[in-house]
């Protein structure tokens, strides 16, 4: 046919507008419409990164000037192989990718090689371990403030009789994290919420409906894969602006964010359902990255400047002190952090910020390693029957386009822990209360982390554990603001 010489297959070019993937599969490049700016759709972003590192590694120095899949067809990869012994690896060109950034200390010498499951110890390690987490957790309140609120934002959509059990489950834990918020006195113009694990960017809406006509509002939506149905593409207001970063939050340098580093935005860091070791990286990515240096623009990141010539241990504590005096104590980057915590069992003992408490305890990294996996204790419950367990798939396949979350399913967690399979010490309540001392010390070494950091922390329940059993709101203002019964 005449138009063949002409279309987006014969000239190896994908159409105007569209997504430049080529799906190998159908021999086109993929139909999807791109957003303004962009090369590929939000289904093959990923995706592409990947096929263009897969690319390189094979193709090496042949084709040095190839910057991604789809402005051309690569030629194909059945040919041999570059002689280079060093393929060439994929790096993100973004100015906010460092490296282990938010990475923690790493100390080998404090983590046995092997480490046996909690099923496999003896009843006498397992006394032991209890009796240890008995005494370091004496003295903390284990009963914690409510602060279960709601927000006109979400009224309408509360009472909507089209909504399943698990969007009104969501949705009411999305009102009183926006409620907390209010009360914090964090909601308001000219700032920039930072969400972490946004995943659909639910939260960062509802904050941004809550906020209506406010002016100079920023939101970062952070998320390390690529998410379907995402919903920060809707909003088109001309005072707000949302700007979806894929990047994994261990190597996410805020200060080098281009509104924040030009801006000057004061950050609220924000999250729902953060899980386990990303809540410490993303503190750490707030109290210590986000203010390090953050006046001295023009410089590179204190660890990268002194990386050549000092050890680790060296990086981290002038990291620390340069965290102290490079900041002015007249204005601290960040405004406030609300975050709802989840899965302390996925905790990692290298990225915890709170080691320093535990230290000061008598405890360190074999005592952390059992204690976050005991922690599921707390949300295990009793084992459903596999009857029951049919219907809640079932249950799930019918009610597939809900806000379902990973995080959280019901409060019935199969863990790799063994606990059914523990000698007969302890019955199921007193588990659920070990589970819960554990995450309690856990959260504990953070509160102290932020308190050393000038911050004001405090952790509260934020939803009915009928509605969610990970039901625990961290939140913390810099200690020179004004608590929220006290300001205006």
């Amino acid at each position: 046919m005449a138009t063949s010489a002409t279309s987006p297959h014969a000239t190896g070019f994908p159409a105007e507008g569209r997504c430049g993937y080529y799906v190998e599969k159908k021999k086109r490049f993929c139909r999807m419409v791109v957003a303004a700016g962009k090369r590929f759709c939000g289904e093959h972003a990923g995706a592409a990164e990947v096929w263009y590192r897969l690319t390189l590694s094979r193709v090496g120095n042949k084709y040095p000037d190839a910057v991604g899949v789809g402005t051309r067809r690569l030629p194909s990869l059945t040919g041999r192989r570059c002689s280079e012994k060093n393929p060439v690896s994929f790096r993100p060109k973004t100015d906010f990718y460092i490296q282990d950034i938010n990475a923690g200390l790493k100390d080998e010498t404090e983590i046995p090689e092997q480490l046996v499951p909690i099923s496999s110890l003896s009843e006498e390690q397992l006394e032991k371990l209890i009796k240890k987490l008995r005494k370091a957790s004496e003295g903390l309140n284990s009963t914690l403030k409510d602060h279960i609120m709601s927000h006109p934002a979400l009224h309408s959509a509360l009472n909507d009789p089209k909504n399943g059990d698990s969007a009104t489950k969501h949705l009411k834990q999305q009102a009183s994290i926006l409620g907390n918020i209010e009360k914090l006195k964090l909601l308001g113009p000219r700032r920039c919420f930072v969400e972490f694990g946004a995943g659909k960017g639910k939260l960062s809406h509802w904050v941004d409906i809550a906020l209506k006509d406010a002016e100079k509002v920023h939101f970062i939506l952070v998320e390390k894969v690529t998410t379907r149905f995402k919903v920060d593409g809707k909003h088109r207001k001309k005072n707000s602006v949302f700007e979806r970063l894929q990047i994994d939050i261990q190597h996410l340098c805020l200060n080098k964010i281009p509104v924040l580093r030009e801006g000057k935005l004061p950050v609220v860091g924000i999250g729902k359902h953060l899980c386990g070791v990303a809540t410490d990286l993303a503190l750490r990515c707030l109290v210590e990255t986000c203010a390090a240096n953050f006046e001295e623009r023009n410089e590179e990141p204190l660890a990268k400047r002194i990386k050549n010539d000092k050890t680790e241990k060296e990086i981290y504590t002038l990291a620390k002190e340069g965290n102290e005096k490079n900041v002015p104590e007249k204005w601290n980057p960040v405004a406030g952090i609300v975050i709802a915590l989840c899965c302390h069992h996925r905790c990692d003992w290298r990225h915890y910020v709170g080691k320093e408490y535990f230290r000061a305890l008598g405890l360190g990294a074999v005592e952390f390693h059992y204690f976050q996996r005991m922690s599921s204790w707390a949300t295990c419950g009793m084992r459903k029957t596999s009857s029951e367990a049919s219907d809640i798939t079932t249950k799930r396949q019918d009610n597939q386009n809900d806000d379902s979350e990973e995080h959280d399913d019901g409060g019935y967690r199969i863990t790799d822990d063994g606990a059914d399979n523990l000698p007969g010490l302890l019955s199921i309540e007193e588990k659920k209360k070990i589970g819960h001392l554990c995450k309690l010390l856990i959260d504990q070494g953070r509160i102290q982390y932020l308190q050393q950091k000038g911050f004001s922390p405090a952790l509260q329940y934020y939803t009915d554990p009928l509605v969610s059993l990970e039901n625990v709101l961290l939140t913390a203002l810099p200690n020179h603001s004004s608590s929220p019964e006290t300001t205006a």
